[in-house]
């Protein structure tokens, strides 16, 4: 039963091959000896009349040139620009009052982000303060204790535990003061201002109004990026290390914007590979001019040559194998094919780019091919 279920794809393919056939015969058939096609002497041109029916089952395009791509696509993914982001947490612990910056925002370096209740935070402030009051003090008794001692009322040893208390309350004062700066400034309110430390859009956002936050969260509160410039993470095989360069530029394609390619270019090659997969990272630089790239989207990346070696690409549809040799149809006047035989530079999954025997402009058959070559054995 499961040998049947096999064979059902295989059949329906066959049957649909052998449909399309019968109706090319069925029109062969059914045109006037007038509007059938001539075949050369040659036996390599079809010549069909204008308005033949059989011109409906061919779809033919001019030839684009593209850079050559030195390796298949490569699996791929989008990602911040780790160099232009920044993921926020809490260095305290507290809960959500406020939140001020949504999604999509654009925020200036030091902008608040949100307003969070944090007790350690008033217990950071009242220490600064505390500890400036004591320096205060300790200062001054450092002054009369000086005045004293000129005036020989008192005994060195009395000035010199007066300037040892006033260096203590020195740095006292000074590591409070430094914790208040690390953690950031206070609203009038005493509740802790959690602010923007570069200049971007947020993107993210995974706080709510009454949320409790934490240290040690594992994700941040709010992720802040230059959306116009990403990266390209790829898993680069061992075997293709040769064919890529620092600097080098690469196509980046999205199933989201099927048929459009983004220039890239390489940027980092790790000096080691990974011995589990045999694969090298490596990362590309995008720029993201429209916003229509999104991190962690699936993406296929391929190094290309230098934009001037630029050859005809064809899709595979286009071509016919016949032995070590590859043809397609040429359009060279309306209604007249000609096979002709082309080199190829490189044959990939769907495109290839011809070497010689095509020129860019020029109009090819890019379904129906096949049709047409069994059209050319029967004459």
């Amino acid at each position: 039963m499961k040998d049947v279920r096999r064979l059902i794809p295989v059949l329906s393919a066959l049957a649909l091959i052998a449909g399309g056939y019968w109706l090319w015969q069925r029109f062969q058939t059914e045109v006037p000896p007038t509007n059938r096609p001539a075949v050369a002497g040659n036996h390599d041109v079809v010549v069909y009349p204008a308005n033949a029916p059989q011109l409906a089952f061919l779809n033919i395009s001019p030839v684009e040139s593209e850079p050559v791509p030195l390796i298949e696509p490569l699996n791929a993914h989008i990602a911040y620009d780790d160099n232009l982001t920044a993921r926020v947490s809490a260095p305290i612990a507290g809960r959500v009052l406020r939140i001020l910056k949504e999604p999509g925002d654009r925020v200036k370096k030091g902008e608040v982000l949100a307003e969070i209740d944090a007790p350690d935070f008033a217990l950071a402030v009242s220490d600064s303060q505390k500890a400036e009051a004591d320096l205060l003090r300790k200062q001054q008794a450092f002054e009369r204790a000086k005045l004293l001692w000129e005036a020989k009322s008192i005994a060195q040893k009395d000035v010199e535990l007066a300037e040892a208390d006033q260096r203590l309350a020195e740095a006292e004062s000074k590591r409070a003061r430094e914790r208040l700066e690390n953690l950031g400034g206070a609203h009038n309110s005493g509740h802790y201002l959690l602010r923007a430390p570069l200049a971007g859009t947020v993107t993210e956002r995974q706080i709510s109004s009454g949320s409790e936050v934490r240290p040690d969260a594992p994700q941040p509160l709010f992720v802040i990026t230059d959306p116009l410039h990403l990266w390209v993470q790829v898993d680069l095989p061992e075997r293709e290390l040769g064919k890529v360069e620092v600097g080098q530029a690469a196509i980046v394609e999205v199933d989201a914007y099927p048929g459009e390619a983004f220039l890239a270019h390489i940027t980092v090659i790790a000096g080691a590979l990974d011995p589990a997969t045999r694969r090298v990272q490596m990362r590309c630089e995008v720029v993201n001019e429209e916003g229509r790239l999104k991190p962690e989207m699936y993406a296929r990346m391929t190094p290309i040559a230098r934009e001037r070696d630029r050859l005809p690409r064809v899709p595979n549809a286009a071509l016919i194998t016949e032995g070590l040799y590859s043809f397609l149809f040429v359009e060279t006047a309306p209604g007249v094919l000609q096979k002709r035989r082309v080199d190829l530079a490189l044959r990939g999954h769907e495109f290839s780019y011809v070497k010689s025997g095509l020129k860019e402009g020029e109009r090819v058959v890019t379904s129906g091919a096949l049709l047409l070559n069994s059209e050319l054995g029967n004459q």
